[in-house]
């Protein structure tokens, strides 16, 4: 007999295992079903948040679109200002320098009236001093020539003046006895 408390022992610790099992799995059970409950209400929660998350996440990125367009819109209008203002800048300048070029080709065109008539005025002048200056020849080579004709004319009434008998010296005079 001693051989059958060899099988008796482990059925009978079976028996009382499969009854704690089975009280035990529906305990287990009722907690999966409690634990899942919780797990689908978490989730529920979590969905719930996540939703709210997104709601609030696409209303702040619309709110960030708009004021990323009204950001751009300013920055294109301040930029097109500047860009207006830059060309205004750039026509008064421009009107400027023309206004200051057509000053400067009126001065051009009165000063090179007046070089034209300084450079007539100094041919003129040139002219008149280069005719006296040949006048003033003139008048040089005229004098010489006179001076050289009352020279010749001297020296040819020197030579008849010493050929003329007039012009000879009387012989002297004998000597005259002296009275003793």
């Amino acid at each position: 007999m001693k051989k059958w408390y060899f099988v008796i022992a482990p059925i009978l610790m079976l028996g009382v295992f499969l009854v704690f099992y089975f009280l035990s799995t529906a305990e287990t059970e009722r907690r999966e079903q409690v634990h899942l409950a919780a797990l689908a209400a978490q989730k529920a929660d979590a969905d719930q948040k996540k939703k709210i998350a997104e709601e609030t996440a696409r209303e702040d990125a619309e709110k960030r679109n708009e004021q990323r367009l009204a950001d751009e819109a300013k920055a294109a209008q301040e930029k097109q200002d500047k860009y207006e203002a830059a060309m205004r800048k750039i026509q008064e300048g421009t009107d400027k320098a023309n206004a200051t070029a057509e000053k400067f080709a009126k001065q051009v065109s009165d000063l090179s009236i007046e070089l034209d008539a300084l450079y007539k005025q100094k041919d003129e002048e040139s002219r008149e001093a280069f005719e006296l200056a040949k006048k003033v020849q003139a008048a040089q080579v005229a004098r010489r020539n006179a001076e050289l004709d009352i020279q010749r004319m001297v020296e040819m009434i020197a030579d008849r003046s010493e050929q003329s008998a007039m012009a000879k010296m009387p012989p002297p005079p004998p000597p005259t006895p002296k009275d003793s």
